[in-house]
């Protein structure tokens, strides 16, 4: 150490100090200058693309897949990540979350802002963040915020690219109409006739019919891992209580059965409904012409008729209820008069009111005796309700002290049951007869949103409670080999077969050329396992026996050419379809036919999708961007759990 202290004392050992140091300090400037000259600094680690002079962070592409998959899963519960990767999704949301960076940062580029005052209108616009007052509650907004995972500058930066993107798009895609004279031939493609065939050649129809080898039957697996994942599980323990819970504090006292009477001696005491036909006139004299014509011998509403006025019916009304309704001198005027006799005229806010009393029911009081099954009945119910509602509190507050599900069952005293695995659907995993217990069934969606040993009491009918907690999650994931061999072997077989098929289908096109056609085809190259129907519609006749979606064979024999033949893999792999077009007739349409002002109005908005793709499109080339593929990778394999 001390040769060392002396030796960068000396003019030699300090030169070379200051060399090592300056050595340093140039490693780190470089260091610094490769993350910031590669196009904004995409190739770091901690962003997977820049777009402009913006980067987009791997944080925030990991938040925005994680909410996709949120998003679909309102529709398909049991989505799991590793299936939306597999099908693209995670490609799909980068090139969102891209297209609208470039737009943002173009329309800043030209002059577009979104200011500060803007983003605050369209925060206090969001109802989701007001409170009881109508008014925009910070409160609110900070928790809904937090529940979302997600800050004030997160959203604010999301709500100004959105609020660019509108004053960027917008104009562009406002009011677009089709020509007149493109709209005729479009709509006159809907009189279009063709006329061919379309061969079907299953998979299961070429699958050889032996096992694969070990060898190939994992090399299979490997491949198709994606093909074999099982969604998500759960075991959920539950138990159920209800009125049995406290029959013992329901029934009433003789006490509490008098007290009832004597708080409500209204509703026990003598009581008098009537229902009338009435009318009612602007003046008091009007009133009494009709009142007087009614007495004459007219009916009260050929009278009404005859000054242009109405009768109406008034049903079972007490007096209270019609004292609320008109007034106290109505109600008077109403109840004073005899059965099928007229009222005399008395007036209202609505003006002057003439009557028929056409029913009158009387309603004798009841004594304590009289009413002391039907108090007892009201009374039990209510401390049913009350006790029930008094335990349930009781159960939330010791599951929230930590007790476990077990522990409350048994002080309640109902027993705890076990579902088995159950998907997001509420179906018992491998099973398609089995079901689980009809009480529990409410709960599933929650249960899949829940963490393992968290007890949740929720009540499932009026007076019925369940309480739950998930045992045991088994994510999703890909099976094992093992135990889906059977399976894994099936789909080798399917996928040889739909090799062979697609073989078979090459040889049949090839032969379907010209003249011949797809039997003749078929019998030349010996392909006896195809399927062969004829076809002869009109786009119309197409777009009537498809209900909901064209089916793609048909889809393709109407945009092919006249006299080719097509190969077209089926769905799900279940075999290959081969089209042979043979005849096209074209349709015809005057100027003035529907059909053309439908096809224009219908066309409009989609050039207007198409000008926003453009613009999205020259938007990006604008400002340059660049992927880190790198970055891309390993958030992919976070998120799927295959670092």
């Amino acid at each position: 150490m001390k040769f060392f202290r002396n030796f960068f004392k000396s003019k030699l050992g300090l030169g070379i100090t200051l060399g090592f140091l300056a050595l340093i300090a140039f490693a780190f400037a470089s260091s610094d200058v490769a993350n910031t000259t590669m196009f904004g600094g995409v190739a770091g680690g901690d962003r997977v693309a820049v777009v402009g002079d913006t980067r987009i962070s791997t944080a925030d592409f990991t938040r925005s897949a994680n909410d996709a998959v949120q998003r679909l899963r309102q529709q398909d519960p049991t989505l799991s990540m590793s299936a939306f990767v597999a099908q693209g999704g995670l490609e799909q949301v980068l090139e969102q979350m891209v297209s609208r960076t470039a737009i943002a940062e173009y329309a800043g580029r030209i002059g577009l802002r979104a200011g500060t005052n803007l983003v605050n209108s369209e925060i206090q616009g969001i109802s989701a963040f007001r409170g009881p007052d109508g008014r925009f509650n910070q409160a609110i907004y900070t928790q809904a915020l937090a529940a979302q995972g997600l800050n004030d500058r997160l959203v604010r930066d999301d709500l100004a690219a959105g609020l660019l993107a509108q004053q960027l798009l917008r104009p562009a895609t406002y009011g677009t109409v089709i020509p007149s004279s493109v709209a005729q031939r479009y709509a006159a493609l809907f009189k279009e006739r063709r006329r061919g065939t379309i061969a079907f050649l299953p998979s299961a129809a070429f699958a050889p019919a032996g096992d694969p080898t070990d060898a190939q039957l994992q090399a299979f697996y490997q491949t198709n891992r994606d093909r074999f994942i099982r969604p998500e599980r759960r075991i959920l323990r539950f138990a159920t209580f209800g009125a049995d819970a406290v029959s013992g504090q329901v029934e009433p006292t003789e006490a509490a059965i008098a007290a009832y009477y004597q708080a409500n001696q209204a509703q026990f005491a003598a009581s008098e409904t009537r229902s009338f036909t009435q009318v009612i006139a602007a003046t008091q004299d009007q009133a009494n012409a009709i009142r007087q014509a009614a007495q004459g011998g007219q009916s009260l509403a050929n009278a009404a008729q005859q000054v242009g006025l109405r009768t109406t019916n008034l049903n079972a009304l007490s007096r209270a209820a019609l004292t609320q309704q008109a007034s106290e001198g109505v109600a008077q005027a109403y109840f004073a008069a005899p059965a099928g006799a007229l009222t005399a005229p008395a007036r209202s806010a609505l003006g002057w009111h003439v009557a028929q009393v056409t029913n009158i029911t009387r309603q004798p009081g009841r004594t304590l005796a009289q009413a002391r099954g039907e108090i007892a009945a009201t009374l039990r119910e209510r401390n049913r309700t009350e006790a029930l509602n008094a335990l349930s509190e009781e159960v939330e507050e010791r599951l929230a002290q930590g007790s476990s599900l077990p522990q409350v069952a048994q002080t309640l005293g109902v027993q705890v049951r076990t579902t088995p695995p159950v998907t997001a659907e509420g179906l018992v995993y491998g099973s398609l007869d089995q079901t689980i217990d009809a009480a529990v069934r409410p709960a599933v969606a929650t249960a899949f949103q829940m963490e393992e040993s968290e007890p949740q009491l929720t009540e499932i009918a009026p007076g019925e409670y369940l309480l739950f907690d998930v045992q045991r999650i088994t994510e999703s994931g890909v099976a094992p080999l093992a135990e889906i061999r059977g399976d894994v072997a099936t789909a080798w077989r399917l996928a040889q077969g739909l090799a062979a098929a697609s073989r078979a289908a090459d040889r049949l096109a090839a032969q379907a050329q010209g003249e011949r056609t797809l039997a003749q085809a078929a019998a030349a190259a010996s392909v006896t396992q195809a399927q062969i129907e004829n076809i002869d519609l009109t786009r119309e006749q197409l777009a009537q026996t498809a209900s909901q979606r064209v089916p793609p064979p048909l889809a393709l024999l109407f945009s092919m050419a006249s006299g080719t033949s097509k190969k077209l893999e089926a769905e799900q792999g279940l075999g290959y379809y081969v089209v042979d077009l043979q005849s096209v007739e074209a349709g015809a349409l005057a100027s003035s036919d529907p059909l053309v002002a439908q096809a224009r109005s219908s066309l409009g908005p989609l050039l207007g999708d198409e000008y926003a793709q453009q613009l999205a499109a020259a938007a990006r080339a604008a400002v340059g961007y660049e992927r880190n593929d790198a970055a891309f990778t390993a958030v992919r394999r976070q998120l799927t759990g295959t670092e």
